[in-house]
């Protein structure tokens, strides 16, 4: 391992500053991994507009998006090899909690999100808990692979929802996890409708082989029923975190529908619970994922079900991650841009 890294520091006021750091090695039961690439989510974007200063401080490095491959292992681990290529579940849990009692590990009360709450990939070595390590496939492409995270919460969130092939499903929001969402449902069997009122992502949805409704347009109840011969929708992903999306999960909601809330919420929306009492409605709640969530991801993205070339919208050196957030802040057709962390990884 060399003397020194590379690393993006976030520094507030929307300000990145690439500096060299000692190369970290990693302690007992940590891994150490080279970072190839590094996705820019939502939550990135949160912090760069300052919204999490409070939590991440002003000199973190952040990213969790990532893939890369292992670089030093730590004592006690087993189970990987030098130069494996990995990705990190970033959740490291206190395990003496309710929560981590009851085996919900990855909503521990005091759950620590690596690159948010500590630093993370936005450095071309970074060393993390062993257990948050899982191995991909040898011919995986380490670009594909930055979007393991972000497939990982679809696959979460269409776990819970219990979607069977064949049925109804309506994603309000094509957003960058809405997409996901459609694309994971769709790899399910499901029938899928995405609600999106940006042309811009409607267009993008669209070239991935998706129907959709812009609610702007057309009456979306009235749509969605007509497509389904007045049943409405066995499941509905809320993804776009507005009023209209959730007045709108709830009209276009089958009998005995499913309803997953995916998206974080500023404030505390208005719901109709006539309409769950009316239809025997079910509200789920998600929340990040689990081991076989990344499981599935990993196998749906080396399987093809995720177009990750389409999805994957332009790619930036490390060097420039500050004009990389700047582009992205203001881009309306972006849905994932990614950050090449390391140059010969």
């Amino acid at each position: 391992m060399s003397e020194t890294i590379n690393a993006a520091y976030y520094r507030r006021n929307k300000s990145f500053v690439v500096e060299t750091a000692p190369s970290p090695l990693p302690e007992d039961d940590e891994i150490a991994i080279r970072i190839a690439y590094c996705g820019i989510c939502g939550t990135d974007m949160h912090i760069y507009h300052g919204n999490m200063d409070a939590r991440v401080g002003e000199s973190r490095i952040i990213g969790h998006e990532m893939s890369g491959v292992v670089e030093a292992i730590g004592a006690n681990v087993e189970g990987v090899s030098l130069g494996q290529q990995v990705v990190v579940r970033p959740l490291d849990h206190c395990g003496d909690c309710p929560a981590c009692d009851a085996g919900h590990t990855h909503i521990c009360h005091k759950l620590k999100f690596l690159g948010i709450d500590t630093d993370g990939a936005m450095q071309e070595i970074w060393v993390v808990p062993a257990h948050t390590v899982h191995t991909l496939p040898d011919d995986m492409r380490l670009d594909h692979a930055a979007l393991i995270e972000p497939v990982a919460v679809a696959c979460h969130d269409v776990r819970l929802s219990e979607l069977q092939s064949g049925e109804d499903v309506v994603v309000i929001g094509g957003g960058p996890i809405g997409v996901l969402v459609a694309m994971v449902a769709r790899d399910a069997g499901g029938n899928v409708v995405i609600s999106e009122v940006n042309p811009n992502r409607l267009a993008i949805a669209q070239k991935m082989g998706f129907d959709t409704v812009n609610p702007a347009e057309v009456d979306l109840a009235a749509t969605i029923n007509e497509r389904t011969g007045g049943k409405g929708a066995d499941v509905v992903f809320e993804v776009s975190g507005s009023q209209p999306g959730v007045d709108a999960m709830t009209t276009v909601a089958a009998t005995r529908g499913r309803i997953v809330m995916v998206a974080i919420h500023a404030q505390k929306p208005t719901v109709d619970m006539f309409q769950f009492f009316w239809r025997e409605l079910k509200l789920i709640g998600v929340r990040v994922y689990e081991p076989v969530d990344y499981e599935k991801a990993i196998s749906i993205i080396a399987s093809g079900g995720v177009d990750a070339e389409t999805f994957i919208t332009d790619v930036a050196p490390l060097d420039d991650i500050q004009t990389a957030f700047e582009a992205l802040d203001r881009s309306p057709t972006a849905m994932k841009s990614l950050i090449k962390v390391g140059k010969d990884v």
